[in-house]
């Protein structure tokens, strides 16, 4: 979704002020070219993407298109060129990249955790507290309904770390995949089965008094997000430096602390 633009004045202020490498003709280029930010699924229905996006369009006047995907193929992406900069919260595959130099400039955004969440019933059950591995053995061995995204995510990727750290290869009929184009929260509850969620993507679900948080506060879930740029030519976006900066900054960061589920 691209932002309404404020006047060319507004841009011109910024290089004014001091902003390194902005110069007339990069100007125009970054009104007429929108900065393209894939963000991972869970960042984008926490609502913090959208956030940080319009607040962002707000105090620069400079457009930013927001688009959505799976951790994995946001980031395949961005080593592709294809976007600008990214948000996303899976450190396994990030790493990997930055060491190799395919992605660069990549700083911490918030930090969040991922929850289990399930039917209120199975509260007692399972008695994970703050042990969500210990709730997940529990939870195959009563067999009961799990709901995993499958599909390379940030959340599935920690819910696939969390299952080895149980040593559990979950398995149908409990263990079933989500259907795609559809939220998976929604699904869960409307089959009444148990799944992972970044806590942000949770607290942005509407509440259901028969379905809860079943264990939270895990260290072993805690996940930071974070933004970097594409390493290709093709895509050094003018504004993406500022983007970065500005998100990981003061103004970013108390767009992230006001917004439920993350901290700054």
């Amino acid at each position: 979704m691209t932002m309404r633009r404020r006047p060319f004045l507004t841009l011109a202020a910024l290089v004014s002020s001091g902003l390194p490498g902005l110069g007339v003709a990069v100007q125009r280029q970054s009104l007429g070219d929108p900065l393209r930010v894939a963000v991972d699924d869970a960042i984008a229905d926490s609502g913090l993407a959208g956030a940080l996006q319009r607040a962002f369009a707000v105090d620069t006047g400079l457009a930013v298109q927001v688009l959505r995907g799976p951790a994995s193929r946001v980031l395949q992406a961005l080593e592709h060129g294809e976007h600008d900069a990214a948000l996303t919260n899976a450190p396994s595959i990030e790493l990997p990249l930055e060491k190799q130099g395919l992605v660069h400039d990549r700083q911490r955004v918030a930090r969040s955790q991922f929850v289990l969440v399930g039917p209120k019933p199975l509260a007692k059950a399972l008695a994970g507290g703050k042990d969500t591995v210990l709730a997940l053995s529990r939870l195959a061995q009563a067999q009961a309904p799990f709901l995993s995204r499958h599909d390379g995510s940030g959340t599935h990727l920690a819910e696939l770390d969390a299952w080895r750290a149980a040593q559990v290869a979950p398995a149908a009929p409990w263990y079933r995949q989500a259907q795609a184009g559809m939220s998976v929260l929604s699904q869960a509850i409307q089959e009444k089965a148990c799944t992972l969620a970044e806590r942000g993507a949770w607290e942005a679900q509407p509440r259901s008094r028969d379905y809860v948080v079943l264990s939270d506060a895990d260290p072993r879930l805690v996940v930071d997000v974070h933004v970097m740029r594409t390493f290709r030519a093709k895509r050094q976006h003018p504004t993406g430096k500022m983007f970065v900066a500005w998100i990981t900054g003061p103004k970013g960061r108390r767009v992230v602390a006001g917004h439920r589920g993350y901290q700054a």
